[in-house]
């Protein structure tokens, strides 16, 4: 199957929790995506829905902003600590589809002692929120990019502190963490390209629509 960027709208969804979420919201927004696309075993990350200009792609979710940012995808469905850590001005942001619900936090060991007026390393996926949180509070920091397992880092002295997010809390319990701060409350958001909000305008609004219906419904 070819994605001819000329005829098709191409929408990059994210594997994981979220897209578990966002499956049940695409079937009341009458968005269904071919069986294929439910295979955990199909390695292909195109597919097609029962919309025949729409065209569905699965990638990782700290991914889906930068195909929509720069044109591999049209729209997208992408949470917010993702918009703001990359912040790309060709994003527009329309719909908070109130999915992926969780929030980033600062999290410490239990026994945390150290001054933090020396400078502290943290531990993240998400430097650049991170750097413009603790500069705006006057403090700064180093930060240890990490895409993973960052609730070790401090106990193996490699980090003072981590930023990450945070669902149920039970992972920071596991290693003797504990939250301290709120920084941003998270939930997934249908983003566009501007570029193709202004060229292919039509189609992405009935998507828009689409979502917008399925949201009243799961309201009322």
């Amino acid at each position: 199957m070819s994605a001819n960027r000329s005829e098709n709208i191409i929408m990059a969804v994210p594997k994981g929790r979220i897209l578990d979420e966002l499956v049940p919201l695409m079937k009341k927004a009458k968005i269904i995506p071919e069986k294929a696309f439910f295979d955990k075993k199909d390695r292909r990350l195109l597919f097609s829905s029962n919309i025949s200009w729409l065209k569905i792609i699965r990638v990782r979710s700290f991914d889906v902003a930068t195909f929509v940012a720069f044109g591999g995808a049209d729209i997208g469905v992408a949470g917010l600590d993702v918009l703001k850590e990359f912040n790309y001005p060709e994003l527009y942001m329309p719909i908070d589809l109130k999915i992926g619900t969780c929030h980033l936090s600062i999290a410490e060991p239990k026994n945390y002692n150290k001054d933090d007026n020396i400078q502290i390393k943290i531990a993240t996926k998400y430097p650049n929120i991170t750097n413009n949180y603790f500069a705006n509070k006057g403090i700064n920091v180093n930060c240890i990019k990490m895409n993973g397992a960052m609730e070790i880092a401090p106990k193996l002295e490699m980090a003072d502190k981590i930023v990450d997010l945070v669902s149920s809390g039970k992972t920071l319990l596991a290693n003797d963490l504990v939250e301290i701060e709120n920084i941003l409350n998270v939930t997934s958001h249908l983003v566009i390209n501007r570029t193709a909000f202004k060229t292919r305008s039509k189609n992405i609004r009935d998507i828009m629509v689409f979502f917008r219906e399925a949201l009243n419904e799961k309201n009322t």
